[in-house]
């Protein structure tokens, strides 16, 4: 199969397993066993006064359902993150949900789909890209698809929004995919999210995004191996890995972008 339909197919099984559907103000989605760990998460946020994550309504075997948030995500999503304030917006808002996050106690019963991460300190989304922001008037005003939440550090998080958000990708990329106007200054970007979240620039941001993506890599396979999908058909067509793999190569060639 060739590259691009490969990747075509592997979008296709991705919404065909995630049956979401809107009525009543209420998305409902398919559950697994991580469900009631993350309701468990998103009430404890909620109970700090956090509106920025959905509220869980109910849960009823494979299937739960959360208060719909109104604006924009998914594709309508990437093109409020073009310019600072909406970049800003998200990483002040993810900041603002790490803080909150560390103190929760998960029960004792809790199932993660993430394995925990090493040097953990706080519990992080691991998957905030643009698409999973929701977004009014050009800013970031929640975050959701907590699915693959776990402990880990900061920079977990900070490490994978960077490689959407400045975007850490090649020029056709941020234009055709990103649908940036023109191909955007990355090292500024960047040094705007890291502000704008309260992170000191003192790492390797190269490092750190190379590492993260291996990590997602690694987690696609970890998904893979229990037989749940869309991750089991991406792993056996490869398609996403070899991808992943390009893009890693494609940064570390190009780090003179990114920093000093």
């Amino acid at each position: 199969m060739a590259d691009d339909e490969a990747l075509n197919r592997a979008a296709e099984v991705n919404e065909q397993s995630r049956h979401v559907e809107l009525a009543d103000e209420t998305v409902t989605r398919p559950a697994g066993p991580h469900t009631p760990t993350v309701h468990s998460f998103l009430r404890h946020l909620r109970a700090q006064g956090l509106d920025c994550v959905p509220e869980p309504v109910s849960l009823d075997g494979n299937t739960e359902a959360l208060r719909f948030i109104e604006g924009d995500s998914g594709g309508a999503g990437w093109k409020h993150q073009h310019d600072e304030r909406g970049l800003r917006s998200a990483a002040q808002l993810l900041r603002l949900i790490h803080d909150a996050s560390a103190g929760w106690a998960p029960p004792d019963d809790a199932v993660f789909s993430a394995p925990v991460a090493e040097g953990g300190e706080v519990f992080v989304n691991g998957d905030p890209g643009p698409w999973n922001f929701v977004w009014r008037d050009g800013e970031a005003v929640a975050l959701i698809d907590w699915d693959f939440l776990h402990w880990a550090p900061r920079r977990s998080d900070v490490a994978y929004a960077l490689r959407w958000f400045a975007p850490m990708r090649d020029d056709d990329a941020a234009l055709g995919w990103h649908h940036f106007p023109k191909v955007p200054d990355r090292r500024a970007r960047i040094d705007a999210f890291l502000d704008a979240y309260g992170m000191p620039a003192d790492f390797d941001v190269t490092d750190a995004v190379v590492s993260r993506v291996r990590h997602t890599i690694d987690h696609m396979h970890f998904l893979a191996d229990q037989g749940q999908e869309p991750q089991k058909t991406w792993v056996a067509e490869g398609a996403m890995e070899k991808e992943d793999l390009a893009e890693i190569a494609w940064i570390e060639e190009n780090r003179s972008l990114f920093s000093e």
